[in-house]
Order: C-alpha cells, then sequence, then structure tokens
C-alpha cells in the first residue's frame, strides 16, 4: 500500500469516526490552506472560474469565489468519505433531485435513462441517493493509478449499490453493456463535462474551445432512451441537482451518425455551462479544461476515479 493509498484509507477511517462538525471543521481549514499556499491545483481553478464569470469581475470576487470552491470540493470529499456510513433514509434525505419524477417515469416505462453530469456538488451522492430509490444503476470507472485506490472507490461505490464497470479491460465493452442496460430501464449517469484525450468531441464552452465525451450522446442516440444533464451544487445542508431535458437528439436524416454525436455533445455543454455558472463555486474543475491552456504537469491535484463519460 502506497501513501496515496494510506492518505485515503485514513480519510475514510477518520471522516467516519469523528463527529460531522469536528470532520468538516478539518476539512474547511484544509480548504482555507489549500487557498493561501495557492499551488498548482488552486492556480488550475482560479483560471477555469475566471472563464465561467468572465472578465469583468473584479480579482477580490473572483479570490473568493475560488476560497468557497476549494471549501466546497474539500466538502465533496468530506462527504463522500461519509457516505458508506449513512443509512438508506440518511442517503435519501441528504440529497434532493428537481424532476427525479421524470427519472422515476422512465425507469417504470422499461425505457431507462441516460444522465450527463458536470464534476460538480457531489455526484456520488447522486448516485447512491437513485440506488437508495430503488432504481437500478449502472455506470462506468476509469482505471486509474493506484490500483488499489482504483479498488477501493469501486467498492465504495458498489457498497452504495450502484453497479460499476470499467471503462477498459472488462469481460464486454462497457458501451454494449450499458446499452443493454438502458434497454433494461437502468439509470446510466456519466460524468460529461471533460475529456481532452483525441477520442473527445471539440465544442464550446464558455467562449473557448474544448472537448468533452461522445459517451452520453452516442449511448442516447443508439439506445433511444432519454438524455437529460443535470445541473449539481450545494445548499447549507444539502447537496441538489436539476435534470434539465430530455434533451431532442438530432434527426437520424440530419447527417451521419458522428455529425449527429457532434450536435448533440454541445447541447449537453450548453446545458453543463448554464448549471455552471449558477453555481461556479460547486465546480470542481481543478484540472486542465480548455484546449488553449498548457498541460497539467506534476502536482496536480488527484480526481477521485470517476463515473466517465468516455466509452
Amino acid at each position: 500500500m502506497n501513501l496515496t493509498e494510506l492518505g485515503y484509507v485514513a480519510g475514510w477511517r477518520l471522516a467516519r469516526a469523528l463527529p460531522r462538525p469536528v470532520v468538516a471543521a478539518a476539512f474547511r481549514a484544509g480548504a482555507d490552506r489549500a487557498h493561501r499556499r495557492s499551488g498548482r491545483g488552486t492556480a488550475r481553478l482560479r483560471a477555469n472560474l475566471r472563464r465561467v464569470v468572465g472578465p469583468e469581475v473584479p480579482e477580490a470576487e473572483l479570490d473568493a469565489l475560488v476560497r468557497a470552491g476549494l471549501r466546497s470540493y474539500a466538502r465533496y470529499w468530506m462527504e463522500a468519505f461519509r457516505l458508506p456510513a449513512l443509512s438508506r433514509p440518511e442517503i435519501l434525505a441528504a440529497f434532493r433531485l428537481d424532476g427525479h419524477e421524470k427519472l422515476g417515469a422512465d425507469v417504470a416505462a422499461g425505457r431507462g435513462a441516460v444522465v450527463a453530469l458536470p464534476h460538480a456538488g457531489n455526484w456520488d451522492a447522486a448516485g447512491a441517493w437513485v440506488a437508495a430509490s430503488g432504481w437500478p444503476i449502472t455506470t462506468v470507472a476509469e482505471r486509474l493509478k493506484p490500483e488499489g485506490v482504483y479498488e477501493r472507490f469501486l467498492a465504495f461505490r458498489q457498497g452504495l449499490g450502484m453497479e460499476i464497470l470499467p471503462t477498459n479491460g472488462g469481460d464486454r465493452p462497457a458501451f454494449d453493456v450499458l446499452l443493454d442496460r438502458l434497454r433494461a430501464g437502468a439509470v446510466v449517469p456519466l460524468l460529461a463535462d471533460r475529456d481532452l484525450s483525441a477520442r473527445g468531441v471539440e465544442v464550446d464552452f464558455f467562449g473557448g474551445r474544448t472537448r468533452m465525451p461522445p459517451g452520453p450522446a452516442l449511448l442516447a442516440i443508439r439506445s433511444g432512451a432519454p438524455l437529460y444533464v443535470a445541473s449539481m451544487w450545494y445548499e447549507p445542508d444539502l447537496a441538489c441537482g436539476f435534470l434539465e431535458g430530455p434533451l431532442e437528439a438530432p434527426d437520424p436524416d440530419s447527417g451521419p451518425l458522428d455529425v449527429r454525436v457532434r450536435v448533440l455533445t454541445q447541447r449537453i455543454a450548453d446545458c453543463l455551462a448554464a448549471g455552471i455558472a449558477r453555481h461556479p463555486e460547486d465546480w470542481h474543475m481543478l484540472q486542465r479544461m480548455w484546449l488553449d491552456q498548457r498541460t497539467d504537469g506534476a502536482g496536480a491535484p488527484p480526481q477521485p476515479p470517476a463515473a466517465s463519460g468516455t466509452i
């Protein structure tokens, strides 16, 4: 077990063993320390939030937003570490999804639903809430290093009632399994706001060019399942989400599949941008986001092995 894995294990154990106010104060203090140090991750968050709020916002306001963003990111980790200790009623009480009746109707009708998510608020709490509501949920996770951390996050999410597929190395391609799950009526949430690999679809986002994963759009087009875009944010005592959609898929006669995927991915990007603009402090994007930004080097903060739209 290396130091990174030891850190995660310690976080899980301490966050569950201590009273929530004590843990929350410790994570908040850590966020404020990161803000004062202004390291690589903080600088990246500052640059990303500047794109969101625009050049007219004064530096003092941006600095306050960065501090709030780091506190929100710390809160995500604190709540993620504590999630496995919550009962089903506690999970249901800790998250609110506006528009959840649409998901319930999709599951009941057996058509399933694709939900495109941002790295915002608490997406693990959202997944746990769906599972606690009695709805089948399947997603994918990147197989990141160290392997021990990936395995612990895999067990963590499976323990919350989610089916987790590896993006590669599984018995069947993840995309094919997700199609089967959608046709059986499952909810398929996928993080959808960042994919700078060559497989990503280039989109306009807050006035710049970036790439986002094709998976949510491609799944919706291939399966015929409704596609929603979720906004995610925090309130003082609650993690929240709002479902936009279902988005209208391009007509099959409007062009070849790759063109329709690009059109629908841009629609996803527009909805994600609207939600992030409403709650910029809860967007946890401490990584390179736009194509014209310099590549991250050593020292960029880790993201948890996440439900990915790159499939």
